[in-house]
């Protein structure tokens, strides 16, 4: 795990909720966040069992740590306008503000567009892109009352600029993702909250592993990237989201920062 030495960017203090927490990227972030000094609230709809586990291992992380750090689960599906609104509310009861968003939660088959459906096309963007606005609706008052600037990040993907087999649905959600982040950042900037995205390359996580081919998909990405040695792991995207969270961050609005070792910029 790649986990930042002396913490610069501390978070300490600060409130964060991360969507889809209990596997994969959002994982990751999760515990980097609490790393970080940051108290997290771990959303998840289905994986109960795995956002425990998160939230054990983000209490052991405190244990260690000075502070008044704390952990919580909230069940909501962040697809549903008013879940988001429940679950932002119930943040907010339990400690008094929210300083960070993370939408990382996502959903979606793979499938070809010959055979997209209204109905899947619709599912698609309705858990892929509308909940950033759902989000930003929610938790855009106390973002704004954050000590220093409110902070939103949310995680696309490759697929929003790259035709990928089997994603056309999924990569226009994410494009549209991308560009929903820079109009809230147009509109709500100016009350000192910072909308950007992260973009991870292909990293072997649950979600990819389900997708037809992902094993050569892995393998042609990992030979691509130009970093030596190192191969790309979610702890890498969960450093940059880490950043984007801290005061170092402020002057950065309505960006997609890529993390993918150099693989997008080859042809």
């Amino acid at each position: 795990m790649t986990q930042s030495g002396s913490d610069v960017r501390s978070l300490q203090g600060r409130v964060a909720l991360v969507t889809g927490a209990s596997r994969g990227i959002g994982r990751a972030i999760a515990i980097r966040l609490a790393h970080s000094g940051a108290k997290v609230a771990l959303n998840f709809l289905n994986s109960q069992p795995q956002a425990i586990d998160v939230a054990k291992e983000i209490a052991e992380i405190q244990r260690s740590q000075p502070g008044n750090s704390d952990v919580m689960l909230v069940k909501a599906d962040v697809s549903r306008r008013e879940d988001v609104f429940a679950m932002v509310e119930e943040v907010e009861s339990r400690w008094g503000g929210l300083d960070i968003v993370i939408s990382n939660a996502a959903a979606g088959g793979f499938r070809d567009l010959a055979e997209l459906t209204q109905v899947n096309l619709e599912a698609v963007l309705r858990n892929n892109s509308a909940p950033v606005v759902w989000l930003a609706q929610a938790a855009a008052a106390a973002l704004a009352k954050s000590e220093g600037h409110g902070k939103v990040v949310a995680v696309s993907s490759h697929g929003s600029r790259w035709a990928v087999p089997h994603y056309g649905a999924i990569g226009a959600s994410k494009a549209a993702l991308e560009s929903l982040v820079r109009h809230l950042a147009l509109e709500y900037g100016d009350q000192g909250i910072n909308f950007n995205c992260v973009l991870p390359g292909i990293i072997a996580t649950e979600a990819i592993a389900s997708m037809p081919g992902a094993d050569d998909l892995v393998k042609a990405a990992g030979e691509r990237m130009m970093s030596g040695s190192r191969t790309l792991v979610a702890e890498d995207v969960a450093n940059v989201v880490a950043f984007l969270c801290s005061q170092d961050s402020d002057l950065i609005q309505g960006q997609t920062i890529v993390v993918d070792g150099g693989v997008s910029i080859r042809i």
